[in-house]
């Protein structure tokens, strides 16, 4: 198509827009706006959408399906960007950015969010009542997409996944409806999406549980890389000692330009408490490079991540994998899980290998490690194997409630679940 009908069809589809009642801004190639809103944050995706529209309001998400349906061109959702993997070209590429409205009932302990609330803000808002969300390492992460994918925080060994403490939803389908989803009112979407992402509507309000969390016992301690070994070693045995409030992974790094091991801490609890529990594994450490554990506000608690070039779940931390990952100059973070994420409640959503011990990331590709072939959605790198973030009968019902609400995969730009 030469670039004068691309913008002929990209004027159609902004008229097209206004005509369903759409109120927020668009933006056109050329237009001096259209490159900096179509920017992911992952540097690998670069989208080139006929049109970027800016919602500001449920009725501005509707518009925007119903446009991209009349025009027939994909539609593709972004709020922050952190999870956008597949390029939205030659459609309407949907920000949910300007919808940030964070409301906190302290009473009830549920927060109401827009599409484009940052857990920063939730995290401050609810901070105010000594109530905690289940967000994840870094407060610019966008609550719903991350939330929707699962959502693994710092809390979640205590009281589970981000997803499991969803209580209701609004959602836009792929017919241009406005439904709520709850465990009343459409409970299989309700249970499709606490876990399986945007393949079966654009959410617009997301309600979720608080927790009465005002501080914790955390940080980031560093030591020589030549105890790493007996750390994994000890962490392995450990692990299987320690309440649920304690949260920890164990990281092969870098401290001021040499190989070094951080050991993550975050503990839902008291000081004292917390340093008895980590003694066994500090006493194999040797000595304390750098770093510090303090008791701190959650929301000042900075855990950071490891970039998952390579993500894969452990059952059993071996002596072989021991020694294949001290041996390596890679960035590895082997995370703790099991505790509320293995146990949810009835009912829960299909997030998928909740039985997994430990996760392993890696911040580049290893395919000569062995590799059980499970994923998660939140930290997939390759959307196209989106149907190993699920356990088996999972995966078959998501695609039978993603025949029954969008049967043509209108909703296909993410990690996709086909009907």
């Amino acid at each position: 198509m030469s670039t004068q009908a691309v913008g002929t069809v990209a004027s159609d589809v902004v008229a097209g827009l206004l005509g369903a009642g759409f109120n927020g801004a668009a933006w056109l190639p050329g237009d001096a706006e259209y490159d900096v809103q179509r920017k992911s944050v992952i540097p690998t995706v670069d989208s080139r959408p006929l049109v970027v529209a800016e919602a500001y309001s449920r009725t501005d998400v509707q518009a925007a399906v119903r446009a991209a349906r009349e025009y027939g061109v994909p539609i593709a959702v972004q709020a922050t960007g952190h999870g956008t993997r597949v390029p939205a070209d030659g459609g309407i590429l949907l920000k949910t950015s300007p919808m940030t409205s964070v409301l906190v009932d302290p009473e009830r302990r549920i927060a109401k969010v827009g599409p484009g609330a940052r857990w920063g803000a939730v995290i401050d808002a609810a901070g105010q009542f000594g109530l905690a969300p289940l967000s994840g390492s870094h407060r610019d992460v966008g609550v719903t997409g991350y939330t929707l994918g699962g959502g693994v925080g710092w809390l979640a060994r205590k009281y589970g996944f981000a997803a499991d403490s969803v209580i209701r939803a609004e959602v836009v389908t792929a017919d241009g409806r406005l439904v709520t989803a709850s465990a009343e009112h459409h409970p299989d979407l309700f249970w499709a999406i606490r876990g399986g992402t945007g393949n079966f509507g654009i959410v617009t309000s997301l309600e979720f549980r608080l927790y009465p969390v005002r501080q914790v016992h955390a940080g980031i301690v560093y030591y020589g890389i030549d105890h790493a070994a007996d750390i994994l070693r000890r962490y392995r045995e450990w692990t299987t000692t320690i309440p649920n409030e304690l949260s920890t992974a164990v990281v092969l790094t870098q401290l001021d330009g040499r190989r070094a091991v951080a050991i993550k801490v975050m503990y839902a609890g008291e000081a004292d408490v917390a340093e008895h529990l980590l003694k066994p594994l500090f006493e194999v450490a040797g000595p304390r490079l750098a770093g510090e554990l303090r008791s701190i506000e959650y929301g000042d608690a900075a855990m950071g991540g490891t970039p998952a070039r390579h993500l894969d779940f452990l059952d059993v931390l071996t002596d072989d994998l021991i020694e294949t990952l001290t041996t390596t100059d890679a960035m590895v973070e082997i995370r703790h899980w099991g505790g509320a994420m293995a146990h949810p409640g009835p009912g829960a959503g299909p997030v998928g290998h909740r039985s997994a011990s430990f996760s392993l990331i890696i911040d580049r590709e290893m395919p000569t490690l062995p590799s059980s072939g499970r994923t998660f959605v939140n930290f997939l790198g390759d959307p196209n194997r989106a149907d190993t973030a699920y356990a088996p009968d999972d995966l078959r019902r998501l695609r039978e409630v993603k025949r029954a609400y969008d049967p043509t995969n209108f909703f296909h730009l993410n990690a996709n679940i086909r009907p």
